[in-house]
């Protein structure tokens, strides 16, 4: 799992430019799926065949992770950007990121005007991102736009790694660790539903991969796999996020207030009892903020019965955050035994 969720971790895919990760998912896939496709959008589909008159079932992973994209150079090299996905601006100031251009990568460096030289007004407020730019080390606009174009893709430049109680820290594990549990699912599954593992794209962005995906499919049941915000930290009050990363998958009962999710009452039902009769830790959570691929997939057609079932993130939506590999086994295996009993 490890070594996946580096495989994953390390790919570059923002919202729109996921053609990496769905690369990394089809390789691992290619032997263990009875069908496998892409569609207009860029999901991925891939299918388990089960016996006529079974349960079909979606398990989601949204491909995409947060970034930026290049949308001027000026005068003198210098990039300008937007954000992709929902960035908190203070999260950015100096970290080195890699544009990524049809030659290759570029490296780069988010900058802006030095502690030094900043009145003491300005040293007081966040840095708007607008008053940003990125420094590839060009001398002029001329051989900046050599190298880079307007509308290229900009990803945090982060490298995967394991620390101490089976916790790992990288770039975008959210979401590539739902896509980790989502291949690990489609080579392990035996049962005799029907399971379709999508890799949805551009969720960090209104969903909509899931969307289309979910109206194609149109299974009879869905789970998002996703993270959630784990608040086992300095600064988080138990009653603002008490998940915990290492306590097991999560469970999510309502995102949003439930203007995002109101988890079906039979998902909540199966996906209890399977954790329960696996012997599974697991955390229910009712959140009030964020939302998943499952408020897009449970409004398809006339309704599709959708729960999401996540791991625990410490720092996610910043250019690195950390996960507990034991939650995304287990979730793994909650999956399998939810399968297993339809």
């Amino acid at each position: 799992m490890k070594e996946l969720l580096k495989k994953l971790s390390e790919a570059c895919g923002i919202s729109g430019f996921e053609s990496e990760v769905r690369d990394i998912i089809k390789d691992e896939l290619k032997d263990h799926v009875d069908e496998m496709e892409t569609d207009v959008m860029g999901n991925l589909i891939t299918t388990h065949k089960g016996k006529e008159g079974k349960p079909t079932v979606m398990l989601a992973s949204h491909m995409d992770e947060i970034g930026l994209m290049v949308s001027f150079i000026d005068d003198d090299g210098y990039l300008r950007f937007v954000k992709i996905g929902g960035i908190n601006d203070q999260m950015l100031l100096n970290q080195k990121v890699y544009v990524q251009t049809e030659n290759g990568e570029v490296p780069g460096i988010i900058g802006s005007k030095p502690p030094h030289i900043t009145s003491a007004a300005e040293a007081k407020k966040i840095i708007p991102y607008k008053d940003m730019f990125i420094d590839i080390g060009a001398k002029d606009k001329e051989q900046a736009e050599s190298l880079v174009s307007v509308g290229d893709p900009i990803v945090f430049h982060t490298d995967f790694e394991e620390c101490l109680n089976d916790l790992v820290m990288g770039k975008a594990l959210d979401n590539r660790v739902g896509c980790a549990v989502m291949t690990e699912v489609m080579k392990q599954t035996d049962c005799d539903a029907t399971v379709y593992g999508v890799g949805t794209v551009q969720e960090e962005v209104g969903l909509k991969g899931a969307k289309t995906a979910a109206f194609k499919l149109n299974p009879d049941m869905a789970i998002a796999l996703d993270v959630t915000i784990a608040g086992d930290h300095p600064g988080v009050k138990p009653e603002d996020a008490p998940v915990k990363a290492g306590k097991g998958p999560v469970i999510s009962f309502a995102d949003a207030s439930g203007r995002g999710l109101l988890t079906h009452p039979m998902m909540k039902k199966l996906l209890v009892e399977a954790a329960e009769a696996a012997g599974i830790d697991y955390q229910i959570e009712v959140g009030d903020g964020g939302t998943t691929d499952a408020t897009a997939i449970h409004l398809t057609r006339e309704g599709i019965a959708t729960a999401t079932l996540s791991s625990g993130s410490r720092y996610i939506h910043t250019p690195i955050s950390v996960v507990n590999v034991k939650d995304v086994e287990d979730t793994v295996k909650l999956i399998l035994e939810f399968l297993k009993r339809l």
